[in-house]
């Protein structure tokens, strides 16, 4: 009986699969619903990002004066604004510019808040005490007002409104690697590296990176969709994209002295901003209660 059991059990370990925890967080993944719809609005939003020329109708500033403030139709499906422009081109157009600035803003505080937090957590003692301080300080402002203060000193445009972005993200990114770093450095497998000689660079990118990346991406998910808003915002303040950029903050605040006579010139590029950021903010639960172990039964 004891042989018969222990047969049993070896053909069990031998017909068990063994997945990666990353295949394990699509299956997981793939069980959200709303998560998959979060996912499919960015996928749609990103494909009429990259095939604008070919999806607009017209060109993003083809101006028709005598076609200005028309309603909806089958010729302008969308409307036009004051200068008699497609909204619907536009609004595709503006597609390029949100995500492109939603991207690599995320792009540029996950680089330098990581590399910033990683130390931090590392090394600990006063190159700790140092940058966190750096993020507390970033953190007493609000946001946008950070925002708005860099791009007035760097002056309005997209690439400087970018930056700014970028920055006020920063401390985000950092506080959650410190966080992350300062748990794993306590591993057994780290301080095993240390014992035969590893390298703190090695170590950093072979040991403590890979293990901090779930939550860098659910994070940077979100974030995308916080960037895209701020986006809006400075545009909407003239801070950021400038005439005849098509950005959706800058349309809407083109179209502020139309609300009555022409609502249509506010409200797709509005509904654009709102999915958008709702299918980023959907995604990025979706990815938290797949990669977060605590999230899982």
């Amino acid at each position: 009986m004891a042989e018969l059991a222990k047969n049993t059990t070896t053909v069990e370990i031998k017909n068990e699969k063994v997945t990666s925890p990353w295949l394990e967080a699509w299956k997981s993944f793939k069980k959200n619903k709303l998560a998959l719809i979060g996912a499919c609005i960015v996928l749609f939003f990103i494909i009429i990002a990259f095939l604008a020329p070919v999806l607009a109708p017209t060109g993003m500033n083809d101006q028709v004066l005598a076609d200005r403030l028309q309603k909806p139709s089958a010729d302008h499906w969308f409307g036009t604004d004051d200068f008699g422009r497609d909204i619907l081109s536009r609004v595709i157009y503006g597609a390029r510019i949100s995500l492109w600035v939603g991207f690599f803003s995320v792009l540029g505080s996950i680089i330098i808040g990581c590399a910033l937090g990683i130390i931090a957590g590392y090394y600990g003692r006063w190159i700790d005490t140092v940058i966190s301080r750096f993020f507390d300080i970033l953190l007493a402002f609000p946001s946008i007002l950070l925002a708005i203060a860099i791009v007035a000193v760097l002056g309005p445009s997209l690439q400087n409104a970018l930056i700014a972005i970028a920055i006020i993200n920063v401390p985000n990114f950092g506080r959650l690697i410190r966080s992350k770093v300062l748990s794993i450095k306590q591993e057994e497998y780290v301080m095993a590296a240390k014992a035969i000689g590893m390298t703190d660079t090695r170590i950093l990118f072979h040991h403590i990176l890979p293990n901090s990346i779930a939550p860098i991406i659910v994070q940077g998910t979100l974030a995308i969709a916080t960037a895209i808003i701020e986006c809006a915002a400075l545009g909407f303040l003239g801070l950021g994209a400038q005439p005849p950029d098509a950005e959706w903050g800058k349309m809407l605040a083109d179209s502020r002295q139309y609300l009555i006579q022409a609502p249509w010139t506010m409200i797709f590029p509005g509904l654009a901003i709102m999915l958008t950021v709702l299918g980023f903010n959907l995604m990025g639960d979706g990815l938290r209660d797949a990669l977060d172990p605590r999230m899982k039964n």
